[in-house]
C-alpha cells in the first residue's frame, strides 16, 4: 500500500519518512509482541495479551507519527524476539532507536543494555553505576518509561533484597524472562 504521493517534493518525502513507524504483532511464549521500527531502528517492543491494546499503546507513545502495519518488514525482528525469549543465549542484536527518551532516560537505558544476559542489578546499584547514587527512584521511573522491552532489558532490575519489583509488562513475564536467562 502506497501511503505517499509520488508528486511530493523530495524534502516532503524525507520528512514523511521520518514521521513513519512500521509495526507488526507476533506471538511468543510470553504473549503478543508488537515490534515497531523507525527509519533508525527498533523504537518499540511492547508485550501483552491483547493485540488491539498494544496498537493503542503504540499510538499513545508516538503521537503525531504515521503508524503503518507491515508484517513482512518486521518478520525478522519478530522472529529474533521470539527466539530470544525461548533461548536468551542467542542474544538480541537489533538496531535500536532510543531517541524518544530524555537524556537521563537514555543514560539509564544504555546502562541497562550493558547488563549481561543472566545477570540482574538493583535499582540502587544501577543508579550508582550511572553516577547518581541517590537516584534509585529516578532510575525506576526511567525503566518504566522504556518502550523497547527486551532490547533495553529493564526486566533485569530487581529490588535491593533481590525480589521482583513492578514490570510494565507484568510480574509473571518478568519472572519468566529472568528464569529463562538464569539457565544460561
Amino acid at each position: 500500500m502506497n501511503l505517499m504521493q509520488t508528486d511530493m517534493p523530495a524534502t516532503a518525502t524525507n520528512v514523511a519518512a521520518l514521521d513513519t513507524i512500521v509495526y507488526a504483532i507476533g506471538q511468543s511464549a510470553i504473549g503478543n509482541i508488537l515490534a515497531a521500527r523507525s527509519d533508525i531502528g527498533v523504537c518499540a517492543i511492547l508485550i501483552g495479551s491483547d493485540a488491539d491494546a498494544l496498537e493503542q499503546d503504540l499510538g499513545h507513545r508516538f503521537p503525531g507519527k504515521m503508524l503503518v502495519e507491515d508484517e513482512p518488514a518486521l518478520r525478522y525482528d519478530l522472529a529474533a524476539l521470539a527466539r530470544f525469549i525461548e533461548t536468551p543465549a542467542t542474544g538480541l542484536d537489533l538496531a535500536l532507536d532510543m531517541r524518544h527518551g530524555t537524556p537521563f532516560q537514555q543514560q539509564v537505558w544504555a546502562a541497562l543494555r550493558a547488563i549481561p544476559c543472566g545477570a540482574a542489578i538493583t535499582y540502587t546499584a544501577l543508579a550508582r553505576r550511572i553516577g547518581q547514587p541517590d537516584g534509585a527512584r529516578a532510575v525506576a521511573t526511567a525503566c518504566a518509561a522504556n518502550t523497547i522491552a527486551l532490547g533495553i532489558p529493564c526486566h533485569r532490575v530487581v529490588r535491593t533484597d533481590g525480589t521482583l519489583s513492578g514490570y510494565r509488562w507484568g510480574a509473571e513475564r518478568k519472572r519468566t524472562l529472568l528464569d529463562k536467562e538464569a539457565t544460561i
